[in-house]
């Protein structure tokens, strides 16, 4: 199975909302729907048009992930819509983290010094990822004013990238 990420726009916005809601609503019993998510029918200009990106991880053409940067400051940005389908996470796909380091990758191309990101209490795994990835977490009164907040997120994170 090979693993190809890629860049996405709103022609995927079908297959992004079937992916996440499904993830949030019936995995994770978190109660988000799409209207809450408008991001994700305008994906261009969410995120393209902003200077972020949101990319999708493909195998086999099905999309299988995705993570997204919101760039809201000259050198910050958020991480958005991190999700990969139950059945391709792991080791041996290892697709979160390649996500992550193309999201990564994009910040040091762009001067984007600074990451930030909100998650779920209940994402437990989401948290160990993260921490792995040597994300520290700070309190909410620690974000920068202009952090794009979404109402269900309750931990969050910095990851300093110079």
């Amino acid at each position: 199975m090979e693993l190809k990420i890629q860049p996405i726009g709103n022609s995927y916005s079908e297959q992004a909302i079937d992916l996440i809601l499904n993830i949030q609503q019936k995995e994770f019993n978190i109660p988000i729907t799409i209207q809450d998510q408008p991001d994700l029918t305008e994906i261009e200009h969410f995120y393209h048009e902003r200077g972020g990106n949101f990319w999708g991880a493909f195998i086999e053409g099905e999309l299988v992930g995705s993570i997204a940067l919101v760039k809201f400051d000259e050198r910050a940005g958020a991480i958005r819509k991190m999700f990969v389908k139950k059945e391709f996470r792991g080791k041996e796909l290892n697709i979160a983290q390649a996500l992550l380091e193309v999201l990564i990758s994009f910040c040091h191309e762009n001067q984007i010094d600074d990451l930030y990101l909100g998650t779920i209490t209940v994402l437990k795994a989401a948290q160990r990822f993260y921490e792995r990835n040597h994300f520290v977490r700070i309190e909410k009164e620690k974000l920068p004013s202009r952090f794009p907040l979404m109402s269900a997120d309750d931990i969050f994170y910095h990851l300093s990238i110079h």
